[in-house]
């Protein structure tokens, strides 16, 4: 992981999205994680603005706990706006054009 996102302090809020839990608004962009099918995949997929950027198992401590629970949530209408870019890509690998389709893990 580079150094700018391993050395950010993410705010993160709920989403009530099963698969995108947790977002961020950070320096202007929106940080939001998946939830992928562990230990399968990565626990985690970072997507800033839309975009994968990193697969990850253990976010850096200066992100916080991960905790989508205990998260305050962010309004529905943000949620459903910065997750509508995303809604193609809740399969791992999707967002690469390579969806898992292992029944196990993603099906």
């Amino acid at each position: 992981m580079a150094g700018y996102e391993s050395q950010a302090q993410p705010r993160w809020r709920g989403t009530g999205h099963r698969r995108f839990p947790l977002a961020a608004a950070v320096d202007g962009h929106w940080w939001v994680l998946r939830l992928n099918p562990f230990p399968d995949h990565s626990l985690w997929t970072l997507f800033v603005d839309g975009a994968a950027r990193y697969d990850l198992d253990d976010a850096p401590p200066s992100w916080g706990v991960l905790a989508p629970a205990s998260a305050p949530l962010l309004d529905p209408w943000t949620a459903d706006t910065l997750l509508a870019p995303l809604r193609g890509f809740t399969v791992y690998g999707s967002e690469a054009g390579k969806p898992c389709d292992d029944p196990f893990c993603c099906g």
